[in-house]
C-alpha cells in the first residue's frame, strides 16, 4: 500500500473522530497546536532557512521567495490564526434551514464536515498551519501536499502541529503532510473514495493541473488577475491611495492589483500622478500607447501577456479606456474572476460595475487587499474560490462543510 493510501486511510479514521468531536475539544486542540508552533519556532526557522537558501541558489523569482520565507513574526501570525479560530463559531451542526410538513414530519438541513480534505499548494509554508487549523475546526482531517521548494519548512511546521495535537484527545492523524516525489501528487488526485475533496492553492499551472487531472472533486482557488478601474467621477486622491495599497502593500499575493484602467476623460490629470506615485514605490508600469504617452521613457510597452498574466511582483499593466463600457469589456476579457475594483463617486457607475462584473468579489472605493478571509472576519482562510459551485470567494469555516438532511417523524409513512 502506498504512502498516500496509507495516509488517506489514517485520515479517514481521524475524520470519524473529528466529526463527533465537541467544539471545546477542537478548540483545545487548536490552542495546543498554536502553542506548539511557538515553542518550535527556532527549529521551524532553521528549516525554512534551508528552503530559502535553496530557492535563491536556484534563481527562484523574488515573489516566490517572499511567499516561502518565514520569520518570527510570521510564525507568531500562524499561531494567532489558530487561536483566532477558537473564537469563531463552530459550523458543524448549524441548522441551515428547517421546517415541519403538514404531516408533522420535521426536516432539518445541517452542516457536516466533508471528511478528508486534501490540499495541494506551492511555496507558502504558512498554508500548512492555516489549512490544518481551519480543517480541524470544521471537523475535517487534512492531507497536506506542499511543494518541494518548501518541504523542510512544511515538515517542521507539520511536526509541531502534530505534537500539539498529540497532547489532546483528538488524533494526531487529523493533520498529515504528504512528502515524496512528484508521483505522490498524482496518487492523491486519484484517491477518490478516500479523499473527499481536493483544494489546490498556488499558481495557474498547479491549479490547472489539479482541476484537469484529479479524479477527486476539486474546489478551485483561482489566480488573481485583478483590475482597478478609475472612473471619470472618481476622487483622484482616493484612487491613488487605493492603487498604491492594492499594488504595493504585498505584491506577491493573489489579491494584489495587476491592471489599472483609467477613464479617458481624466487621463490627462490622473495618469501623470499615478505614474509618479507608482515610480516612487518602485513599480514598473507596462502601459498602452495612451498611458505611455505621459512618460515615454518610463513606461514599458504593454503586451498581451502583460494584461493576461498574474505578475505577483512590482509590475503593473495599465490602459486608458474610453468609458465604463470599455472598462467592463476589458475586465470581461482578462479577468480571472477573483477581485475587481471601481473607484467612483457616481452611484450609477458603482451599481453597473457591481452588477455586470463577474467575480468572486467586487469592490467599490476599497482596496482589493481586503479580499481575504481574515479581513472578512472568517479567521484563517483555506483559499479564495473563483469557481461558482459550492463556494465562491474567501473560504472560511462554513465553506469547509457540506450539509445533510435530518428527517424526524413519529411513525409516518408515505401514502
Amino acid at each position: 500500500m502506498s504512502e498516500v493510501i496509507e495516509a488517506a486511510n489514517r485520515a479517514r479514521e481521524a475524520a470519524r473522530a473529528l466529526a463527533v468531536a465537541s467544539s471545546s475539544e477542537k478548540d483545545v486542540a487548536l490552542a495546543a497546536m498554536a502553542a506548539a508552533l511557538e515553542s518550535e519556532c527556532e527549529p521551524i526557522l532553521r528549516a525554512n532557512e534551508r528552503d530559502v537558501d535553496a530557492a535563491r541558489e536556484a534563481g527562484v523569482d523574488a515573489a516566490i521567495v517572499d511567499r516561502l520565507r518565514l520569520n518570527a513574526e510570521r510564525i507568531a501570525a500562524m499561531a494567532t490564526g489558530l487561536r483566532d479560530l477558537v473564537a469563531l463559531p463552530d459550523p458543524v451542526g448549524e441548522v441551515v434551514r428547517g421546517w415541519t410538513a403538514p404531516n408533522r414530519v420535521a426536516y432539518r438541513q445541517v452542516r457536516v464536515p466533508f471528511g478528508v480534505v486534501g490540499m495541494i499548494y506551492e511555496a507558502r509554508p504558512n498554508v500548512t498551519a492555516d489549512a490544518a487549523g481551519i480543517c480541524l475546526k470544521s471537523g475535517n482531517a487534512a492531507l497536506l501536499r506542499g511543494s518541494s521548494s518548501a518541504q523542510a519548512s512544511n515538515v517542521a511546521v507539520a511536526a509541531a502541529l502534530r505534537t500539539g495535537l498529540a497532547s489532546t484527545p483528538l488524533p494526531a492523524d487529523a493533520v498529515q503532510l504528504i512528502t515524496g516525489p512528484r508521483e505522490v501528487t498524482g496518487e492523491l488526485m486519484r484517491a477518490r473514495g478516500l479523499v473527499d475533496v481536493l483544494i489546490p492553492r498556488g499558481g495557474a499551472g498547479l491549479i490547472e493541473a489539479v482541476v484537469t487531472g484529479s479524479q477527486v472533486p476539486v474546489i478551485e482557488t483561482g489566480t488573481g488577475n485583478t483590475h482597478l478601474y478609475v472612473d471619470e467621477h472618481a476622487d483622484q486622491q482616493m484612487a491613488l491611495d487605493i492603487m498604491i495599497n492594492a499594488k504595493t502593500q504585498r505584491p506577491s499575493v493573489c489579491n494584489s492589483l495587476e491592471t489599472l484602467l483609467v477613464h479617458a476623460a481624466i487621463a490627462d490629470s490622473f495618469v501623470p500622478k499615478a505614474l509618479a506615485a507608482l515610480a516612487e514605490h518602485g513599480v514598473t508600469v507596462h502601459g498602452d500607447a495612451r498611458i505611455a504617452g505621459h512618460d515615454p521613457d518610463g513606461v514599458r510597452p504593454a503586451t498581451e501577456d502583460d494584461f493576461t498574466a498574474e505578475a505577483l511582483s512590482l509590475d503593473l499593466s495599465a490602459a486608458v479606456v474610453d468609458d465604463l463600457d470599455a472598462a467592463l469589456a476589458h475586465i470581461r476579457r482578462y479577468s480571472t474572476g477573483h477581485s475587481e475594483t471601481v473607484v467612483t463617486e457616481s452611484l450609477g457607475v458603482a451599481e453597473r460595475f457591481s452588477a455586470e462584473v463577474d467575480a468572486a468579489a467586487v469592490l467599490v472605493n476599497a482596496s482589493s487587499r481586503f479580499v481575504d478571509g481574515g479581513e472578512f472576519g472568517f479567521g484563517a482562510e483555506i483559499g479564495i474560490s473563483t469557481q461558482k459551485l459550492h463556494a465562491r470567494g474567501p473560504m472560511g469555516l462554513p465553506e469547509m462543510t457540506t450539509t445533510k438532511y435530518l428527517v424526524t417523524g413519529r411513525g409516518q409513512v408515505r401514502p
